[in-house]
This record gives structure tokens, sequence and C-alpha cells, in this order.
């Protein structure tokens, strides 16, 4: 790795030095564009702390962070909204440092907002999401039995090749000359297969990185256009999702999940929606995720090894006919009250929901460890209760939602987002949406308030 980023960073400062040597002295050439190359070496720690991990220590996961950056010239509205944010583009290798555990190559879009901007210091957030192609996964482990799967000898970090990559993060740069720049980024990434396949442990990291960045065109100022606020208030928000999942490692089918969702959203200002919403979801495969043991009225088993931990699990093999049991629709159907954020980017906006069910009837389907609050046989539980598993358990009476949604026709969106509760996620979602705002002044033709179309240039009159 270190061979890797040496030679990175050579290129890198070899390309910022001859373009700042060779740069022109006139501002002449209105059509360059200008752009930062940048790499960065970084290490990590592990924030999960369970016995999926506990097995491959120690080791520290380390890589290489590649990007290409653009500065915003304030040519669009939403640029001149987020205070001119810089788009990028981004390549990551990670080397998890166990050989069972492998490597893997992340590619994703991602945007730094400025926080702080002067000539000695430029402090910006970054925000990311992509997609992860890991080299070692469970199926590509010799032993795939079930009953290993909290082995020593078998990967239970990633289900599949394929995994989302989400970063989140604070980036410094330090500028030397107006075209080459020492700085650091620290941060926190994830990367799970969002439970299209099992196990889904995933991953998630705490990193620092350094490095160096090389600008190239920065000579290049075009004169920023002015547009006027977004003239509407209120909008209603209508979305349609769905996917597949896994329940189970030893079960080889996957189920529906479908997601119904509808509330207002108020425009706080032209970059930024709250709102409530009613939302509804269906998971085919809540009760047939046996690697909770749901729906098991077994006995724990002892522990019988001597690592000094308690390590008591759930025995199925006294369960009796519930493990067989056909629970209906209604069972599968979960219902709740969301607040919602949205966060405009032009026709991109991330959405990041928090809900409460008020409908959760697989809560009582899962068999819950601490029989002292609830008994041995699965009991009623209220609507809000504490989870023995904790806020990031299937448990939990509370939900969350992340998600993009990409606007591709008048008010008419795409829609991906992945529901969790906590950093668990329970699955990934695709679907389409549309939103019906009103404006928020009296029309100046008409002298009426009428439906307000994004796709539609309104600032132009």
């Amino acid at each position: 790795m270190r061979r890797i980023f040496l030679s990175l960073l050579t290129t890198v400062i070899f390309a910022g030095a001859t373009f700042a040597h060779n740069a022109p002295v006139e501002k002449s050439d209105s059509t360059k564009i200008p752009f930062s190359v940048k790499a960065l070496a970084f290490r990590g720690m592990f924030l999960d702390n369970n016995t999926h991990f506990n097995k491959f220590q120690p080791f520290h996961p380390a890589g290489v962070h590649m990007g290409l950056e653009f500065p915003s010239l304030q040519q669009r509205p939403w640029q001149e909204y987020l205070g001119n944010p810089t788009i990028g583009v981004g390549l990551s290798w990670l080397d998890f440092s166990h050989e069972m555990v492998g490597m893997s190559i992340a590619a994703y879009p991602y945007i730094l907002l400025d926080a702080i901007d002067t000539d000695f210091l430029n402090v910006r957030f970054k925000f990311a999401a992509g997609l992860g192609y890991v080299t070692e996964h469970w199926y590509t482990q010799e032993d795939t039995n079930p009953d290993h799967y909290y082995e020593p000898t078998v990967n239970t970090i990633f289900g599949c090749p394929i995994n989302v990559y989400l970063n989140a993060g604070i980036n410094m740069n330090f500028p030397i000359t107006d075209y080459l720049s020492l700085g650091g980024e620290f941060g926190y990434y994830h990367m799970s297969n969002g439970r299209t396949n099992m196990p889904n442990i995933g991953m998630n990291v705490l990193y620092g990185s350094v490095g160096v960045t090389a600008t190239f065109n920065s000579e290049v100022k075009k004169k920023p256009v002015q547009f006027p606020d977004l003239p509407y208030g209120w909008a209603l928000n209508i979305t349609g999702a769905a996917g597949a999942q896994k329940a189970a490692i030893a079960d080889p089918n996957k189920f529906l999940i479908s997601s119904l969702h509808i509330g207002p959203v108020y425009h706080v200002n032209n970059w930024y929606e709250v709102g409530l919403g009613l939302d509804v979801f269906y998971n085919g495969g809540i009760t047939k995720n046996t690697d909770r043991n749901l729906y098991c009225d077994g006995d724990f088993a002892e522990d019988t090894d001597d690592d000094g931990e308690n390590d008591k699990f759930f025995d199925c093999t006294t369960c009796g006919s519930e493990k067989d049991k056909d629970y209906g629709f209604a069972q599968k159907v979960r219902a709740g009250i969301s607040l919602n954020n949205e966060f405009k980017f032009g026709a991109v906006t991330a959405i990041v929901d928090w809900g409460v069910y008020f409908y959760n009837p697989s809560r009582n389907i899962y068999y819950n460890y601490h029989r002292d609050n609830y008994g041995t046989v699965v009991p009623k539980r209220p609507l809000l209760y504490s989870s023995p598993h904790g806020a990031g358990s299937e448990e939990a009476c509370h939900y969350i939602r992340f998600g993009l949604k990409y606007r591709v026709w008048d008010n008419l969106y795409l829609h991906a987002s992945a529901k969790t509760h906590l950093h668990i996620c329970e699955f990934v979602e695709f679907g389409l949406g549309y939103q019906i705002p009103f404006l928020k002044k009296p029309n100046r033709s008409e002298g009426k308030s009428i439906v307000f179309h994004h796709r539609k240039n309104w600032w132009v009159e």
C-alpha cells in the first residue's frame, strides 16, 4: 500500500508543480474548466465490537483515496443556494489487513460543502455514496455451513461481492501555492449489502488520512449568476418502492419488500425541506429470519468454551410448532410516523427520515432474551419499548431511512433508499415518487396560487 500511495503522491505533486511552472499569466481562455486531483493515504479502526470482528483481531483497515474534483462556478441555482460546493468522483482501495476479509475497491460521487474558507485553511464537510467490490466474502470461503456462523474460520462480515459504500467526513486543505496544497481528512465509512444477501454484518470504520491535492486551471473565474428564491412553500410527497432480500443464510429464497410514503413538507429555504410522513412497510421475510431466532420457543444452551466470554446462544433444537408457523400478511406489515428531512442539490435530493412505529405486530414475534422483563414465552410488548439488543436492532420501536431522489421529469423522481434500525439495515428499496408543490406567493399574471413545476425556468420572466 505504501508503494502505491507514494507512486500516486509523486504523480500528483509532479503534475501540480509542472502546471504551476507552465501556468499562463493571462486569464483569457474561458473554455477551461478548473479541477483538482488528490491522493490520500488513510488508516482506520473498526467501530464494531462483536464476535464477527473479534475473531480477526488485531487488524486495522488501511488504503488509498483518490479524487477528481470540480469546484462550483455558481452557474446553477442549487450551487448558489449551497454556497458553491465542490463536486467530486472518488476511487478508494481498501485493505482490511486480514486474508480472510480481503480487500475492496469502492467508486463513488461525493460533495464537499464549505465550512471555513480562507487563504490559509479550507475546511469542508464531505458526503459520499457509491458501490464497493470486496474480494472475500461468505461464499468465497470453503466452509459455508450455517451452523458454523460464529466459527473463526469463516467470513461473516460480507455476504456478497457488491456492497453499498457510504462515507461522511471533514476534509481539510492547507494551500502551499495556487496549484498545490497539503491536507487530510477524518471521517467514517460503512459497507454492507443492504441485506440483499446474507450474512450482512457489514463494516463501520473510523479513519484518518493525509495527502496532497493538485489544482489545474485555478485562474479561471466565471462571473456568477444570481438566482431568485424558490417561490413555493409547501409540497406533498408520494413515494412507492420495492425490492427483495434474504432472511437467513440457510434459506436460499428471497422475499418481497415494499413501502409507501405520503407526507407534506415545508420548504424552509432553497436547499432544505422538513415535514411529517406516514410510512407503511411490507417485509415478506420478517417472520422467516431464523438468524435472529424468531418465533422460536426454545431453551438457552450452555456456554461450553473457555474464552471467558458469556456466549449464551439460543438453542433451536427444542423449538416447537411455532418455528414452522405460517404468519399472515398482517404480521409482515409495519406502519409508522416519520420526521422527514430533505436536502436539495438541483435534480438530486438526499433524504434522512426518522420514524416511530404505531403498528408493529412483528414485535411480538421476536423472542426476547431478557426473560426477566417479558417472561419465558413470547410476550405482548407495548408499542414503545426498550429493545434488549439496543437501538440498532430489528426489535427497535423506531426506524431510520437514508436515501436519494433524482428528478427525471417535471416533479417525477426516482427513489433509492435503505431502511435501517440505527446502524442495522433491514432492506434496500427502489421506486418512483411524485412531489406536488404549491406557490408561496400569488402568481403575478393570474393573481392566484398555482402548482409549481421544477423543470420550468420560472426564474426567467
